[in-house]
């Protein structure tokens, strides 16, 4: 099964919209966004990849992890930060075990992976 270019390009859309709420929103990641959108972007439109590339606060995320997989310290510091925020908020609100233990091992994973990845 193939996605059409117009798929591609919904789901470009969609993930810039969460990229920009993930800005706001403390639960919601930002920069994986970004790069979906990226990714989606140059499968159906040109010319919103180059907007993207271009643009003054995703362009140079994008441009860094597609040359050499990078990740800013300060991403990645707020990114973590920003995991275990989460799970403290859900830790706190009183959400049950089996979901705290499951996210907590997918954040510790997430926080893993991200740290491994250089830093300029």
């Amino acid at each position: 099964m193939s996605i059409s270019k117009g798929g591609y390009r919904i789901i470009a859309y969609l993930c810039v919209g969460l990229a920009i709420a993930g800005a706001i929103l403390p639960l919601l990641p930002t920069t994986v966004f970004v790069l979906i959108a990226a990714w989606a972007a140059g499968r159906s439109s040109p010319e919103f990849e180059s907007w993207l590339l271009n643009h003054r606060w995703f362009g140079p995320t994008i441009l860094n992890w597609r040359a050499r997989q990078v990740v800013p310290p300060r991403a990645k510091a707020m990114a973590c930060t920003m995991l275990a925020v989460s799970w403290l908020i859900l830790f706190y609100n009183g959400f049950p075990v089996w979901l705290l233990v499951s996210l907590g091992v997918f954040f510790c994973g997430l926080a893993a992976y991200l740290l491994s990845r250089p830093s300029y």
